[in-house]
């Protein structure tokens, strides 16, 4: 037996679909869409429309775009010769917002993982190392997830251009600004001491 109307019952069901959004959660939003305005809730249903419609891989890097390239590829001020490997679209924002990095990026669409059964040729690994031997690339910054998937699929992507000429380098990592010793742990305190340069 449903507890709500049925079309209240199927947005919830496919709010709670969405990424750490749970019942209870999906729930909220639904009841917050129920009671917007006609034109808010609807605005909301053509944005979703519209980006399904028109958002697209970026044929040069993967980004999300809605033209045959992003306006990051497109920008002539950017060094073409430094590409940024990163793993989904949503990880070239934090970098932007930097303002440290000038050069071009490459979504590879995830990160290995045998066990979740993503391969090597379930990325665009054999894209990028295309796009190395094609575009002359000089550096490869390897910017995938501090994790155990981010980290073998970094050094999966090292060995596939190791016979190239190109400089492979990776995001440093330690401690982050503002934070106490005391609660760093060991692996973050290691790549500190490791990464640790003159002042």
């Amino acid at each position: 037996m449903t507890t709500y109307a049925r079309p209240v019952e199927r947005l919830i069901s496919e709010l709670s679909k969405l990424p750490s959004i749970g019942p209870r959660s999906a729930q909220r939003i639904a009841f917050h869409i129920v009671r917007e305005r006609e034109e808010e809730a609807l605005a909301l249903a053509g944005a979703i429309r519209e980006v399904k419609e028109r958002i697209k891989p970026c044929r040069r890097c993967f980004n999300l775009t809605d033209e045959e390239e992003c306006e990051i590829c497109r920008d002539p001020r950017r060094d073409a010769s430094v590409i940024c490997v990163v793993e989904d679209p949503y990880d070239i924002g934090p970098i932007e917002r930097t303002g440290e990095y000038r050069g071009l990026y490459h979504v590879l669409g995830g990160a290995l993982s045998p066990l979740d059964g993503v391969e090597p040729e379930d990325l665009r690994i054999a894209e990028l190392v295309e796009r190395v031997r094609r575009e002359g690339t000089k550096e490869l910054i390897l910017a995938t997830n501090p994790n155990t998937t981010g980290e073998a699929t970094a050094l999966y992507i090292a060995q596939e251009v190791e016979g190239l000429p190109v400089r492979v380098t990776a995001l440093a990592s330690g401690l982050p600004v503002g934070g106490d010793l005391e609660y760093a742990d060991e692996v973050t305190l290691g790549r500190a001491f490791a990464g640790r340069r003159e002042i």
